[in-house]
């Protein structure tokens, strides 16, 4: 990708990234569905089965089951000719139609052929008020009793075997959770693939308690023009102006991130859920009452996570994978739990991005690990060989890994002091990352303008657009004055970093409240700089996320910004930077400095903030690594 000049704004920088966008890569989940039919007996599409597995299966489609408050779901049924069999249910919001080919390299879960190849029955039923299903979608809330409610209709068919275990990825393994959480019987084993048990810091907002805009556009957006695409099919009207606020929203995702006030765009449909979400920033009590990584306890199947260092759900996935391996509801699920993490965001499990590819290696095929986890749980198969505990790509050296546990037990995290004489600022200033503690304390201010924030260069985020997501080369936005630059000499030896990142920091500012963004980035020797991962922390939760305090300004205040985590190896003749900012936009919404609302000001309502960083001597601001010596 080209070096864009520092100055670049960001309007214009979303258009050159919308431009480069593939929209194609958005639009088919909107065709593939169509208008309910009666469930009917009749063969797999020969053109992606074998003879075999033909003769072996009975395809019913549209098969439906209703909840206890009298809904009606249906299910696409993939079952034995005679016989019972163990089976593997998804539930997903995004229409059963998308699941039917092989994912292979693409996607870290395995598609419907390998699962019946390996002899299971597959069950993919459309959640509740979406395509097929009957009812009102609304997120979250009804997939638990939903969840139960179509494993009791498991047990009733007379091909069930008493066994099940769930897959799919995203929400999909959002409505996994739901099932697990309960300790419903004949669940045996779970495969939650990038996806999170809390719905708060692991999707809409982050564990800093900055909320993810372009997320919440995209995804709001995408599941909107789910229910208008179903309305049309039942012959309702819509109004052409929906549609064409739709259509150039799935046209350039990043669009909608740039109206204010958040809380009035139009695109997402007032009165629907997001109108909630944005209504309760703090982790307040409708955030806990819907989190359930405090039930995990309950949980007596052993999961299978799997997801990529580039994948918004990543700091999650493996709290969650902690949480199994501590806190399940048995040894045996405990010791079961597995964890896959590669070098793949949300939705490319290739490990090729425009600014690096991880190697051959990196689009690893899970299928095999997916089917003998399965196979070992519902089937009570030995291993031919025993699964690793924890697998990881480590980046950098570009390779496959496996360990014992997460953390890894040999973790040594090591403080990185930042120093410099007072101009950290962009990528030629003289900020320094050194191991000995400076004995002289400096600062460095930087002025963080709402209406011209750091444009978002790479991480962890939805939408999955080329340039915007991922590895990305950060000299599209390190010479810019707001970004302040922290390096290390040049590495004569390997550093490997493997684990969780965060930065302690001191920091004042003119405004009551602003956020402070962290980013670790690998410099090459050609002065490639590539973002490995980052974080964001809205001052006024730098407390506690469901207890906001606002700042006094010019007050002295030392705050810790999570980094999510990460596993890459700076190689020699490389270096080691931290860069510190106030923004990082669309991927989080800009903090106005107000301390008010943020969802709902206008942009003419924010405010600069003239935002410092202290440190050697008494404020000993530091990256905190997780180095590991092999």
């Amino acid at each position: 990708m080209a070096v864009l000049d520092a100055s670049l704004s960001a309007g214009t920088y979303r258009r050159r990234r919308a431009a480069e966008s593939c929209p194609s890569r958005l639009l088919p989940i909107f065709n593939v569905t169509s208008a309910p039919v009666p469930a009917a007996r009749r063969p797999l599409d020969p053109n992606f089965l074998d003879e075999e597995i033909l003769v072996k299966h009975i395809y019913e489609r549209d098969v439906p089951m209703t909840t206890r408050d009298g809904v009606t779901l249906r299910a696409d049924v993939w079952r034995p000719l005679e016989g019972k069999a163990p089976t593997l249910l998804m539930r997903s919001p995004y229409g059963k139609g998308r699941e039917r080919a092989d994912a292979g390299f693409a996607n870290p879960v395995p598609g419907l052929l390998t699962f019946l190849n390996a002899g299971y029955a597959v069950v993919i039923q459309d959640g509740r008020g979406t395509f097929a299903s009957e009812g009102v979608f609304q997120p979250k809330l009804d997939e638990i009793a939903d969840g139960e409610d179509t494993l009791a209709w498991l047990a009733e068919q007379d091909w069930y075997d008493g066994t099940v275990g769930t897959y799919g990825a995203s929400y999909e393994g959002m409505t996994q959770w739901a099932m697990a959480i309960t300790g419903v019987p004949g669940l045996k084993a779970i495969a939650p693939s990038v996806a999170s048990a809390d719905w708060y810091s692991g999707v809409w907002y982050s564990p800093g308690g900055a909320l993810s805009l372009s997320l919440a556009t995209f995804w709001n957006a995408f599941m909107y023009a789910a229910e208008e695409q179903r309305a049309l099919e039942r012959g309702e009207t819509i109004s052409d102006e929906s549609l064409k606020r739709l259509g150039a929203a799935l046209m350039d995702p990043l669009a909608l991130n740039y109206d204010t006030p958040v809380a009035d765009l139009p695109v997402i449909g007032k009165g629907r859920w997001f109108d909630d979400w944005l209504a309760h920033p703090d982790f307040d009590d409708y955030w806990k009452a819907q989190d359930w990584r405090r039930s995990i306890e309950n949980v007596t199947a052993p999961a299978l996570f799997t997801s990529g260092w580039y994948d918004l759900k990543i700091h999650e996935t493996v709290g969650d994978f902690v949480r199994m391996r501590t806190q399940a509801g048995s040894v045996e699920v405990r010791e079961g739990s597995q964890l896959v993490i590669g070098p793949w965001d949300h939705g490319n499990s290739t490990g090729r991005f425009p600014d690096r590819f991880f190697g051959l290696t990196a689009g690893a095929d899970l299928s095999p690990t997916h089917v003998a986890f399965y196979d070992k749980w519902l089937r009570g198969l030995p291993e031919s060989t025993p699964a690793p505990r924890v697998r990881i790509f480590v980046m950098g050296i570009d390779q496959w890994r496996d360990e014992q546990d997460w953390p890894l037990p040999d973790t040594r995290y090591t403080d990185y002091h930042l120093h410099s004489a007072g101009s950290a600022n962009t990528r030629t200033g003289d900020g320094t990352l050194q191991l000995e503690p400076p004995h002289t304390e400096a600062q460095d201010s930087f002025r963080y303008d709402p209406r011209d924030p750091v444009p978002t260069a790479g991480g962890a985020l939805l939408p999955t657009l080329p340039g915007l997501v991922g590895p990305v080369d950060q000299r599209v936005v390190d010479g810019r004055a707001d970004v302040l630059c922290y390096v290390t000499p040049v590495l004569d030896e390997p550093v490997e970093v493997t684990g969780h990142v965060e930065l302690k920091v001191f920091v004042c500012s003119s405004a009551v409240d602003t956020d402070i963004t962290a980013k670790l980035v690998d410099v090459s020797p050609d002065g490639t700089a590539l973002n490995i991962c980052d974080g964001i922390l809205r001052l006024r939760y730098r407390n506690d996320l469901s207890e906001p305090e606002l700042m006094t300004p010019g007050e002295i205040y030392e705050v810790t910004i999570p980094m999510s985590v990460t596993s890459n190896v700076f190689l020699p003749g490389h270096r080691i930077r931290l860069d510190i900012s106030s923004s990082n936009f669309p991927h989080y919404d800009r903090n106005s400095n107000t301390g008010g609302a943020i969802a709902t000001e206008a942009l003419h309502d924010m405010i600069t903030a003239d935002n410092t960083i202290h440190h050697g001597g008494t404020r000993p601001s530091r990256l905190i690594l997780p180095i590991i010596n092999r």
